[in-house]
């Protein structure tokens, strides 16, 4: 069977993050510094989503023969598989409607977090939704095949040791590039678990599953291991929402990055309560090399009104000074827009962003992502529906106190308000630059850690800390 997998990088999509939804890029507001910001996000080039990549494996490894389009629709394949981001619906639409046309016999499979959540945005397409995680395909194919159903149901991966490595050789890798996390490429996205326990209302991780599944150390490095040899990675970016849940995992996976046949840089995503100072080192002294975090707000009582558990703010000064003396980036995400904001509480995030002062300051605009709590909540309150603004760098919702305007001023404001400071360039610089550190230009030594844990991190959320390892399942 001759199988497509479609992909569009058009309207500046990053399709593996918002939980699959995807993202745009920061458009340049604000004049020439807005400009100059928007440059430096556009050097990059991401890798395909990650998804795409199992799916090469898993269809070569049925016997399939399996190629890659972008943008352009190949004729006579058997079948036609799309992941599409919300903001690319429309273009995902005409290129299905292409294959229809161009192969009449063909099957098409709509599969991934908008296809889950969104079904009727492909009404009137003769195409299959997919529900559930779409490398399930490696063993539901056949079923899914013969299926007339117009959404079929493939559940969840159980065991995630049983998928095969992702194949990464349709995509040209050696072309991918991640420049905030590294400053060696090509770069790969990579797994150690799967889901998240947090209950964030308006976050698209926890549509398909609020829970957690872990890979084992072993397999996680034995992917590593092959992607530095089939396609010469020297970065991996893990895309977990929550790396660092299993301290034994982590320190096990610590050990066998150790022993990998090169040394390589890699970047985690996570919350800072969940990765304590000797797993930091740890991580660091094997090629950590950037952190993303969440912020979101300093302001408890937003938070708290949508189910985001708080951090003291001491402890997040603690641990950005931390990664900084130690030499890991940090990525802290911001987000402004919420309904009831105010001119005042949108400053007061950049003000505490600014006290904070991570390697890079991501200001996202809230967005009502279907499928969550909050587009529920919120549904009147949505100024507009239109998929291709769902970016998190437009304005969307009627807000109270502010125009769409306004808001959309004052995320500019905040971008070039935060990257335009000498006390920014000063503390960050050797992390830019490494090259700085030979002429002594150091970060500031480590503070002590203020709030230390007698065990496993606490959270202030039902969030579980699992100390010990699951017995593994072997094929």
């Amino acid at each position: 069977m001759r199988v497509v997998l479609w992909d569009t990088r058009k309207l500046d999509v990053a399709k593996d993050f918002a939980g699959g939804f995807g993202v745009g890029q920061y458009p340049g507001h604000g004049g020439l510094g807005g400009r100059i910001i928007r440059h430096f996000y556009k050097r990059d080039r991401r890798p395909v989503a990650l998804v795409f990549a199992y799916l090469a494996a898993i269809f070569r490894s049925l016997g399939h023969r399996v190629e890659y389009a972008l943008d352009r629709v190949p004729a006579g394949a058997d079948l036609y598989v799309f992941n599409p981001s919300l903001i690319t619906v429309a273009l995902e639409r005409q290129a299905m409607q292409q294959a229809r046309a161009s192969s009449p016999n063909c099957r098409v499979l709509v599969a991934g977090a908008v296809a889950h959540s969104m079904s009727e945005a492909f009404e009137g397409l003769d195409v299959t939704i997919l529900r559930g995680e779409t490398e399930q395909l490696f063993w539901k194919l056949d079923e899914v095949m013969a299926s007339t159903e117009r959404i079929v149901q493939l559940g969840k991966v159980e065991d995630l040791d049983l998928l095969p490595f992702p194949d990464w050789s349709l995509f040209q890798p050696r072309k991918f590039r991640i420049g905030y996390d590294f400053s060696k490429f090509p770069t790969a996205y990579i797994q150690q678990s799967r889901g998240c326990t947090l209950q964030c209302n308006y976050c698209p991780y926890i549509i398909m599953e609020n829970a957690n599944r872990l890979r084992s150390p072993e397999s996680v490095a034995a992917e590593m291991r092959s992607g530095i040899k089939a396609h010469g990675f020297r970065s991996f970016k893990f895309r977990d929402p929550l790396f660092g849940i299993d301290r034994q995992r982590v320190f096990r996976l610590i050990e066998l990055i150790g022993q990998l046949p090169r040394q390589i840089q890699f970047s985690i995503e996570s919350r800072l309560d969940l990765l304590r100072p000797d797993v930091l080192k740890a991580l660091r002294e094997v090629g950590l090399t950037s952190i993303t975090v969440g912020i979101e707000t300093p302001s408890e009582e937003t938070l708290r009104r949508y189910h985001r558990a708080p951090i003291r703010d001491d402890r997040q000064r603690d641990f950005l000074l931390q990664c900084r003396s130690l030499g890991i980036r940090t990525v802290a995400g911001f987000m402004i827009g919420f309904p009831e904001d105010t001119e005042e509480s949108i400053h007061g995030v950049l003000r505490y962003a600014k006290a904070l002062n991570p390697t890079f300051a991501n200001f996202n605009l809230v967005t009502p992502y279907p499928g969550t709590e909050f587009y529920e909540i919120i549904k009147s309150q949505i100024a507009s529906f239109d998929p291709t603004l769902y970016t998190v760098y437009t304005p969307l919702l009627k807000y109270q106190h502010l125009t769409s305007q306004r808001v959309a001023e004052l995320h500019a404001k905040c971008f070039i308000g935060y990257y335009f400071r000498t006390r920014w360039l000063l503390a960050n610089a050797p992390l830019l630059w490494p090259a700085l550190r030979r002429f002594g230009w150091k970060a500031p030594p480590m503070p002590e850690p203020k709030h230390l844990h007698a065990g496993p991190p606490k959270p202030h959320t039902a969030l579980h800390v699992v100390q010990q390892p699951r017995q593994e399942q072997r094929p």
